[in-house]
Formats: C-alpha cells, structure tokens, sequence
C-alpha cells in the first residue's frame, strides 16, 4: 500500500504563493488517483483538487484558476502550486490516494491512504 508525506506549508501573506508536495511510497504511484483536501479550524475537511490516474484534473469552484494540481510520476510526487492566497485558504491540507475506483473522486470517504497533512497559514 502507498505512503503518503505532505511538504511545503508555512505562513504567507496575502497574495502570495506556496507549493506543496505530496510524495508517494509503497505502491505503483501511476495506478493511484490523487486528491488534494483541505480542513481549517472548526471545519469538515473540503475537497481541493483531484487527478486520475493520467487524466485530466479538477478544482473546488473556491480555488480554481488560483490553484493547479500535478503529478510527476518519475519521482512518485504530486504537487499543488497555489497562487493569490487568500486568508480563507488558511488549513491543513492534506494529499489522499485511491485505486479502487474507475475515476477520481471529490469525497474524502472514496480514499483510501492519507498524508499527515501540512499547515498553511495565509495572513490578511
């Protein structure tokens, strides 16, 4: 089974930008699809972004065209680059795989492995 190790949070400002990591081990990266999730304080865990296996990808309506997800399977890593920060981005974030199904899903119950999940914290 795959392990998951989030990177690349920290404190920003308003408008910055940051870019995680979520580095695989354990399994055949390629035959995973890959989500990112979210959760701030006193909130359910959102869904962020999600990859199939070598397909297209897509975004929560609250990130889209600040954030983009990709993957790089040589290295087994997948990434979140995000751009124009906004305070309410402010939560852990955490990288999600699963196998099981035919495409990607937006919920965080069809996942199967997890990260330990990364802080960002955006300041106004």
């Amino acid at each position: 089974q795959v392990q998951l190790v989030e990177s690349g949070g920290g404190l920003v400002q308003a408008g910055a930008s940051l870019r995680l990591s979520c580095a695989a081990s354990g399994g055949t990266f390629s035959s995973y699809h890959m989500a990112w999730f979210r959760q701030a304080p006193g909130k359910e865990r959102e869904f962020v972004a999600r990859m199939t296996r070598g397909g297209p990808t897509d975004y929560a309506d609250s990130v889209k065209g600040r954030f983009t997800a990709s993957r790089d399977s040589a290295l087994n890593t997948m990434y979140l680059q995000m751009n124009s920060l906004k305070p309410e981005d402010t939560a852990v974030y955490y990288c999600a795989a699963d196998r099981r199904r035919i495409g990607a899903s937006n919920r965080e119950y069809d996942y199967d492995y997890w990260g330990q999940g990364t802080q960002v914290t955006v300041s106004s």
